[in-house]
């Protein structure tokens, strides 16, 4: 196997081949991979989105060729808007999370692997967005999602994990970390100078970038900090008003729109 399709709900993506192993990511239904090694029971793969690599169980996608995997790499791909919606195949069910991407699709199906699939949900091609309203409705899908370490999901996200997600859902690829996001787009030099729809990127005790989260209007932001949730920013940092403390230490301030 050389490369492979996400044919599952979602799919842990670990840091060593081992069940034990810590989660740094996921992969949703329809979402793509090379494959780099693999042992008896587990692969490495490297996803085609945003080029994260980790380990998931062999048995846990469908090989595909690769003049279909160039065919996916070249097509814009069609993505759920749906919270949560099924896709069919005979007697077979899978949850399909808003975000999931739905490879060749057309009327109402989508194919993973060798398998057709009836899609009847909320689904489009995402148009990259030139102003921050549709980004800010993407981003309030998730509000109150439990945070959860290397979540991808509305079934529990991490703080990057959910700005990539708004922002694929908005047309616009971000990579995977926050560290990562914090090298793309324009920098905005004052708070006084965002708009709503930028990324504020916060470091820890050593400078080192941590968190990230989506500027609101009225100086708030919403981020994944134990569940997707709206506070206040200032130039200090989010200000948690439920802990009546600073939460994270404001960093810099990206502009990707």
């Amino acid at each position: 196997m050389t490369h492979a399709i996400c044919n599952l709900s979602i799919v842990n993506l670990k840091l060593e081949p081992s069940h034990r192993s810590e989660t740094v990511s996921q992969i949703l239904f329809g979402e793509f991979f090379e494959v780099l090694e693999s042992t008896y029971e587990w692969i490495k793969i490297r996803c085609d989105y945003d080029g994260y690599e980790g380990w998931i169980l062999q048995a846990q996608c469908a090989e595909v060729d690769f003049d279909d995997y160039k065919q996916l790499k070249k097509e814009e791909i069609c993505i759920s808007y749906d919270l949560v919606q099924i896709a069919t195949h005979g007697d077979m069910i899978n949850s399909i999370v808003i975000g999931s991407s739905l490879p060749f699709y057309k009327d109402q199906y989508c194919v993973i692997g060798n398998l057709k699939y009836n899609f009847e949900g909320n689904a489009r091609y995402p148009e990259r967005l030139q102003s921050s309203s549709t980004l800010m409705e993407n981003a309030y899908m998730y509000l109150n999602c439990p945070y959860m370490w290397g979540g991808r999901s509305p079934f529990g996200i991490d703080c990057s994990g959910y700005t990539q997600m708004v922002f694929k859902l908005s047309g616009m690829k971000l990579r995977r970390d926050a560290a990562q996001q914090a090298e793309q787009g324009t920098l905005v030099n004052l708070l006084d100078e965002a708009h709503p729809g930028d990324l504020a990127f916060f470091d820890n005790p050593e400078g080192k970038i941590t968190h990230v989260g989506i500027i609101l209007a009225g100086n708030t932001i919403i981020h994944a900090s134990g569940k997707v949730r709206i506070d206040t920013l200032d130039h200090v940092g989010i200000y948690n008003a439920d802990n009546k403390k600073y939460s994270h230490n404001l960093r810099l301030i990206k502009r990707l729109l």
